[in-house]
């Protein structure tokens, strides 16, 4: 849970919000009522969202729920379930590539939607 914290305060503070604007914003946008003792006891590893609000979350950060809670330094940017799991299977492949771990976050998201490029590309028409 600790890394939850940290990462849930660098991306605001990654995005210029105070927690504050961050829960003016989030509740704006979300419908919500959280209050800035929410954010504050996120951040210090006091309290977790539960999962529906982490999704939320997720999605306002463009991150991924595994970058959110730790689990994952690829910061896949938040996107339909289905993109998600293509980009979860492409990397799955590409990591069994020597080499490919070691490279920065933003090339290996290149070489995913390269990938993704490449097989669409080439994607056989549907027969009717």
């Amino acid at each position: 849970m600790n890394k939850f914290g940290n990462i849930f305060k660098s991306l605001r503070e990654e995005k210029g919000l105070t927690q504050q604007e961050l829960v003016d914003l989030f509740n704006n946008q979300y419908h919500y009522k959280f209050g800035k003792s929410a954010i504050s006891q996120y951040e210090n590893n006091k309290r977790i969202p539960e999962v529906e609000v982490l999704q939320k979350w997720a999605e306002f950060f463009q991150v991924g729920l595994d970058y959110l809670l730790g689990n994952s330094d690829i910061r896949i940017p938040y996107k339909k379930i289905s993109e998600e799991k293509d980009n979860e299977d492409i990397d799955l492949w590409l990591s069994k590539t020597d080499g490919y771990k070691e490279l920065p976050e933003d090339d290996r998201l290149k070489i995913i939607e390269y990938a993704k490029f490449m097989l669409e590309k080439h994607k056989k028409p549907e027969s009717k």
